[in-house]
Order: structure tokens, then C-alpha cells, then sequence
């Protein structure tokens, strides 16, 4: 098997159809398996996709088990050479999984490698191309000096929008949302830290296998359509409280012992202090509907 595709469902199985569909009609002239985890979805759809994809591997989870352990029980009974983790609220183009599958190939060094991701609008979604959030990167970016100075390779450390986005170029962390990753780095670092329940997942693992010696590479010669959030709408709480956690996890598991005391404490405020900051504007929204 050259290639396993790995989709989490929640709650999304149209957007999950579409999404395997796009995957059936791409041109691709090699082996491939789709696993779909669902996380106990309540509107059917592991009964949808079973009927209309009778080819495609469903893991039915009887719990929320959240993003990272859902990709992982995929991951364990895959095959491919390959592994790609692809958002259910996707849409790749006919030559995306070739295009960056070939690339792999053709450099061996590379551990992960992911592809230009636009939003419906047509923008792109910044995630798909990050630096690791350093507290140095992470105050620019949440002081706004990342958004003032973006052509500055200091202050915006944390998307990193002064290279060259329509060029090929190594980068340091990729989205979870599209990510192929070769199966001997998987096996040199292990899977995603199932500590991250939905966000922060993507950078641990980048950060892991960028140490580990691997290149992470962003490859814009193709694109795929990213209907952002659309599995976590329905618990907006949850979704900020956990992507605060991920902020915190990652920084107590990489940067902790790098960083002085008087600095951890200014992260982890900060983290607070943001986490408070969206909970109240989350209550506000809630309470003008």
C-alpha cells in the first residue's frame, strides 16, 4: 500500500461524503486505503458512509476520543508508506494526494510535507504555514506586531508570510488538516500525543520530527478547500477551553526547561488570560443570540 488516508468524523457527514468523494475522483495511479474514525456522531454517520463507501475502512467509536487518539487508532492498522491526515471539511484537487505523494518520493529527507490550503473565500488558511509559537513568536503574533510588520522575520516568526508562498520551501509545522506524513518518521518518533484532544496535535508532531532530523516542507504547486471548524461549532467553550490546553501542553513539553521561571509564569498568565479574555466574548455572542 503506498498511500493510507485517515479522516476523523464528527458529526459532519456531508461534509465527510464530499470529502471521500473528492479523494475517489483525484488521478492517482498508485495503491491507496481511506480510514474513516468516527467519534461517536449522532447524525448517522457511520451508517451514511458505510452504505455509500462500502470500500472505505469505518472505525465506529462508541465516545469523543478526540482528535489525536481517533487519527491514531487509523494509523496503528494502516499500511501505506504514506499516511495522510486529512480534515474531514476538506476538498483536495484532482492532483493533490499525487502531487505531494511524488515530492515525497523524489526527496527522501522529507518527514511531512503539506500543500497551499484556501479557505472557501479563496484566502489562505494561515495555519498551513507556521513557525513554532516561541514565546518570542507567540507575543509578536498576539501583540499584533505580526499583522503590523509582516514582511519582518522577527516579528512575524509565527506564520512566516514574508517567504515566498508561491515557492517550495521548508517550513516548520504544517496544519493537521492536511499533512502526508512517510511512514519511516511515524516509526522514528512515534504518533500524535493523544495529551492534545484537537489542536496543538499537528505542531507536537511537527516539532518531533523536525528534531528528529526530518525536513517539513510546504508545497503550494497544489491546493485543497478548507471549510474551517465546521465539527466544532456545536461546543464553542470546549473548543476555546481546548485550544488554550494545546497552548499550554505544547509549551510545558518543548520550551519549559529552555525558558527561566519569570518567563514559563508570563506564558502560562498569558495563556490564562487569553483563555478568560474568549470565554467572556464567547458569553457576550451566546447571550446577543
Amino acid at each position: 500500500m503506498d498511500l493510507s488516508i485517515v479522516i476523523v468524523n464528527y458529526n459532519t457527514k456531508k461534509l465527510t461524503s464530499d470529502c471521500i468523494q473528492s479523494v475517489i475522483d483525484s488521478k492517482m495511479d498508485f495503491l491507496y486505503e481511506i480510514f474513516v474514525v468516527d467519534n461517536a456522531s449522532s447524525d448517522g454517520s457511520v451508517e451514511v458512509l458505510q452504505r455509500d463507501f462500502p470500500d472505505v475502512h469505518v472505525i465506529a467509536n462508541t465516545e469523543n476520543v478526540g482528535f489525536s487518539k481517533a487519527n491514531n487508532q487509523a494509523i496503528k492498522v494502516s499500511s501505506g508508506r504514506y499516511v495522510l491526515l486529512l480534515n474531514s471539511d476538506t476538498i483536495v484537487q484532482k492532483n493533490t494526494l499525487s502531487t505531494i505523494k511524488e515530492y515525497m518520493e523524489q526527496h527522501q529527507m522529507v518527514g511531512a510535507a503539506g500543500c497551499e490550503v484556501n479557505l472557501p473565500d479563496g484566502s489562505l488558511d494561515k495555519a498551513c504555514h507556521r513557525g513554532f509559537p516561541t514565546p518570542e513568536a507567540s507575543f509578536y503574533y498576539m501583540m499584533g506586531l505580526a499583522k503590523r510588520y509582516p514582511e519582518s522575520p522577527k516579528y512575524n516568526s509565527y506564520h512566516q508570510s514574508y517567504m515566498n508562498m508561491q515557492e517550495i520551501h521548508d517550513i516548520d509545522c504544517l496544519v493537521g488538516a492536511f499533512v502526508m506524513v512517510r511512514r519511516e518518521a511515524i516509526e522514528q518518533v512515534g504518533l500524535l500525543d493523544e495529551e492534545f484532544f484537537m489542536y496543538g496535535e499537528d505542531i507536537d508532531w511537527c516539532y518531533r520530527i523536525k528534531e528528529a532530523g526530518w525536513r517539513i516542507v510546504y508545497n503550494p504547486t497544489t491546493s485543497i478547500i478548507h471549510y474551517k471548524g465546521a465539527s466544532s461549532r456545536r461546543k464553542p467553550f470546549k473548543i476555546v477551553y481546548e485550544f488554550h490546553r494545546a497552548m499550554y501542553l505544547f509549551h510545558k513539553k518543548h520550551y519549559a526547561k529552555k525558558y527561566n521561571g519569570i518567563i514559563n509564569l508570563l506564558v502560562y498568565l498569558g495563556i490564562a488570560l487569553k483563555l478568560g479574555l474568549s470565554a467572556v466574548i464567547n458569553l457576550l455572542k451566546k447571550g446577543r443570540k
